[in-house]
């Protein structure tokens, strides 16, 4: 029961207890004949010692591991009230280190480790055909029926494909996003409907009934989440379809960008009876016991088969097969990567700053831990204290860290543009979930940890006895001094490394934007025109409206002239064609080429160079002669030495209908992403090749997002049931391409990185060199006495701070290369080994490092030889 009562009222009961026994034998010993004193002194005696008496009660009647622990607790906590100086630095650091690392493991965590929110997700696998320039390409629908029929690996394969539809409202028609699935597609992944059924198998393919799933979003959003809806009419593109579920509120699928309905396959379409036709994508579950690999041999094995049995289209087509999670994070996950690696770094610097520091206050505690364990502390019971104190150390700084890190999550999520949050939807779910926080007790455990056993490691024995027998302040001066020195050069080392990494990310991104384009960017307003099939889905119709969309946007005020394109450039490198020449040998190679439609006015607009030949005339229609322009790229690899004007080429079979005349050369455009390579293009006249799905540019002569509003109002006045959506600047898209943008945030944020590593470095430089200073006083003062010159008190100090900055460097350079060769995919014709990048990166760590010296290097040269002797 003593156990339970306050700490002072159990404290004073038992020294009242312990001085009643002693008053009792001091009496006894009065009475033998002893003076008080000596009476008081042979009773406590006979006690044992008083303190050694109130340890052994409280032993008894208390728990001693936490009776020390609250001790240990309390006295670290005044050792760092005493010492607010040091416990602010030292904890704004760490804080610091655990905001940029658990902030960005944050993003790791919800991207390649959180489970993706499927039923047994690790079964889930993304199956596509593979060819020399896709190594992950759609499937055709006959393919896609052969591998579902003849694998033996997979329990099921679905596909998907993206599309889009017209929504019909009141206010008129808008542009909403859509996926077309095979029946089987949510029960491949486990998820049911909230409200109503799934697809029923082989539901929509006899081309009558057209049900349609919506997001849980558009159910509440658009219908007002009433129940109801389930059996509802809604027209998609002018044809009807019947609301058959709703799914789950925290259903995403990432390659589905944000998809609004899911509804069934569209097998009636001219692409579905064609294999050269590829337009899907394969989404699997693996038997049980069955691998990635086995299966990715087995879908192989079947690819092979069909290349024998249909060598026209098959020809040089594989397969493959990737767990799905591979495919969902594929763009992000070296950066995400390379970010973590960063963010350890810096943690790392920081972890060895606070090291240094705690290794000056070690200098200052000689003599206080000398005297504990002259007075019979032993090594662990000091260990422990230490460990206390370091983990006292290090939860403030965490909570600090994690606050910070809170609001770091927030602001990286906003800065994530809107069309690559769509595709990467699980980064909504950012937060301090139990993953991170585990691994942020982690990285504090061993923070703790070092945090302890730094001063641990620097009492030793033999320095006790010569703290005790000096009692000054330099006694482990030396020791200090080469421990504090190892630790700056490691921090220097891993700032290099990260200034490397900054320098390089940044080379990239300045040649990434420098990119030529093959087109003058500026001054370009776009948006994308999606037009009802239902009324345009002939392709006079079709031809009609664009042309009419265009002349209406070239009489736009401000608008110098317009053009249309099935696709802008700088998106993607894809919707190919596969060509065959007139005239030329063939042997069933698939000559792939960029396919892209154009009106006649498209090149003049987007200020594109023709380099021989004609554009198209505007009264090339479907009437005309087919006619095609080429880009430079399909000049070069398929005419070698020749003029291409005039020459032919068609279809792999040379169907008439397919064959054109080439009547230009065109400059070679950036069809793809920026940091792709440039594609052999072939551009169609769009009067020729019309389509209702298209892009609208106009070259204007004011700033181009002025006239975005009166360019979209415009396609609405020639008919209210045409949607219009994406409309931006030709720039805006070029810098928020997913490309720009993860090059560009991975050279902001190591960066970033970088240059606090920098601060941190100098600075851990800059106490080493001062401390190292402060004890040399005595040795200054007697050089400048017996003559030397400040010149030479300086190149003593700045010697020291070269040696430790040229070590810092070397290391780095060195463990640059092979550090940086894990950022090899977000490089943009930058070398990994870059002797420009590595020089200027080394020459600021190095003017910085020294910098940081000068001070110290002052104030020894100005010290007064007369009061540093006194003083010593």
């Amino acid at each position: 029961m003593a156990g339970l009562l306050p700490s002072k009222v159990r404290e004073q009961a038992l020294a009242d207890e312990i001085e009643s026994h002693i008053q009792l034998h001091i009496d006894d010993n009065v009475r033998a004949g002893m003076t008080p004193e000596e009476a008081r002194r042979e009773a406590i005696l006979k006690l044992g010692g008083i303190e050694h008496v109130k340890e052994a009660y409280r032993d008894r009647n208390t728990i001693p591991v936490l009776e020390h622990l609250t001790h240990d607790i309390r006295y670290a906590i005044r050792q760092l009230r005493k010492n607010r100086g040091f416990a602010c630095v030292a904890m704004l650091v760490l804080a610091l280190g655990f905001c940029a690392s658990v902030s960005i493991f944050a993003f790791v965590d919800a991207a390649l480790i959180k489970p993706l929110p499927y039923t047994n997700p690790n079964q889930l696998v993304a199956v596509a055909e593979r060819t020399s320039i896709f190594l992950r390409g759609p499937l055709s629908y006959p393919d896609y029926l052969d591998w579902k029929a003849l694998n033996k690996v997979l329990g099921s394969l679905e596909v998907y494909t993206r599309t889009g539809f017209l929504l019909s409202t009141q206010a008129g028609a808008i542009s909403v996003q859509a996926t077309r699935v095979s029946d089987g597609f949510f029960r491949t992944l486990g998820v049911r409907p909230v409200l109503g059924r799934d697809f029923y198998k082989g539901e929509g393919l006899s081309g009558t009934a057209r049900p349609v799933l919506m997001s849980y979003a558009t159910w509440q959003k658009r219908y007002g989440g009433k129940k109801t809806v389930i059996g509802q009419g809604v027209s998609l593109s002018g044809i009807p379809f019947t609301v058959i579920g709703v799914l789950p509120r925290e259903f995403e699928f990432a390659p589905g960008d944000r998809a609004e309905f899911w509804t069934t396959l569209d097998t009636s379409s001219s692409c579905a009876t064609r294999r050269s036709c590829h337009n899907l994508d394969g989404i699997a579950r693996l038997k049980d016991d069955i691998s990635v690999r086995t299966a990715a041999a087995g879908m192989i094995s079947i690819a092979k088969q069909l290349e024998k049995q249909y060598p026209d289209s098959n020809r040089g087509q594989g397969a493959s097969v990737v767990p799905l999670s591979d495919v969902i994070t594929g763009d992000i996950r070296p950066i995400l990567l390379v970010l973590l690696g960063g963010a350890g770094l810096l943690l790392l610097i920081a972890c060895s700053n606070v090291a240094s520091l705690l290794l000056v206050r070690a200098e200052a505690r000689t003599r206080e831990v000398a005297v504990r364990r002259s007075l019979g502390a032993s090594h662990a019971r000091l260990i422990s204290q230490f460990f206390i104190e370091g983990a006292v150390l290090v939860l403030a700084g965490a909570v600090l860290g994690l606050a910070s890190a809170h609001w770091a999550i927030q602001l990286l999520t906003k800065l994530v543009p809107e069309d690559l949050m769509a595709r990467t939807p699980f980064l909504l779910s950012l937060g301090l979930n139990v993953r991170v926080l585990a691994f942020a007790g982690t990285i504090a455990f061993f923070a703790a940890v070092l945090f302890s056993l730094t001063p641990a490691m620097h009492f030793s024995r033999a320095e006790m006895r010569k703290g005790l027998a000096e009692g000054s302040w330099g006694s482990s001066g030396n020791a200090w001094r080469r421990l504090g020195s190892k630790l700056v050069v490691l921090e220097l080392a891993t700032a290099m490394v990260l200034l490397a990494g900054a320098g390089l990310l940044a080379q990239s991104l300045y040649r990434l934007l420098r990119v030529e384009l093959g087109f003058q960017p500026d001054h370009l307003a776009t948006l994308v025109v999606a037009a009802p099939d239902i009324t345009y889905g002939k392709d006079e119709a079709a031809a009609a409206l664009g042309r009419q969309i265009v002349r209406r946007a070239a009489s736009l005020p401000g608008v110098k002239s317009a053009g249309i394109a099935s696709q802008l450039p700088v998106s993607f490198n894809g919707n190919t064609d596969w060509i065959r020449f007139v005239g030329k040998p063939y042997n069933g190679e698939h000559n792939e080429v960029n396919q892209r439609e154009v009106s006649s006015g498209y090149f003049r607009t987007i200020g594109a160079k023709l380099l021989r030949g004609r554009y198209f005339a505007v009264a090339e229609d479907a009437s005309k002669p087919r006619v095609v322009i080429i880009n430079q790229a399909l000049a070069k690899k398929y005419f070698p030495g020749e003029d291409p004007i005039g020459k032919q080429f068609g279809d792999s079979n040379l169907s008439p209908s397919s064959i054109r005349q080439i009547i230009g050369v065109m400059d070679d455009i950036k069809e793809g992403s920026l940091d792709s390579d440039i594609w052999p293009a072939e551009y169609l006249p769009f009067n020729q090749s019309p389509d209702t799905y298209f892009s609208v540019v106009v070259r204007t002569s004011q700033a181009p997002d002025s006239v975005l509003p009166a360019l979209s109002a415009a396609v609405h006045r020639i008919d209210s049931n045409v949607g219009t959506i994406d409309e931006a600047t030709m720039a805006e898209r070029i810098n928020g391409s997913p490309s720009a943008w993860l090059h560009r945030s991975s050279a902001w944020l190591v960066g970033g990185f970088a240059g606090l590593a920098l601060v941190l470095s100098t600075i851990g430089l800059y106490g080493v060199v001062a401390y190292s200073v402060s004890k040399r006083t005595r040795e200054i003062g007697m050089r400048i006495a017996l003559g030397a010159e400040q010149s030479a008190i300086y190149r003593l100090i700045l010697k020291e701070a070269a040696w430790l900055t040229l070590a810092g460097v070397a290391i780095g350079v060195v463990s640059s290369v092979p550090v940086t060769t894990f950022m090899r995919n977000l490089l943009f014709g930058v070398q990994l080994w870059d002797t420009a990048t590595l020089l200027t990166v080394a020459a600021v760590l190095g003017v910085s490092a020294l910098l940081a010296s000068y001070i110290p290097a002052r104030r020894a040269a100005s010290v007064n030889p007369l009061e540093a002797l006194r003083a010593e």
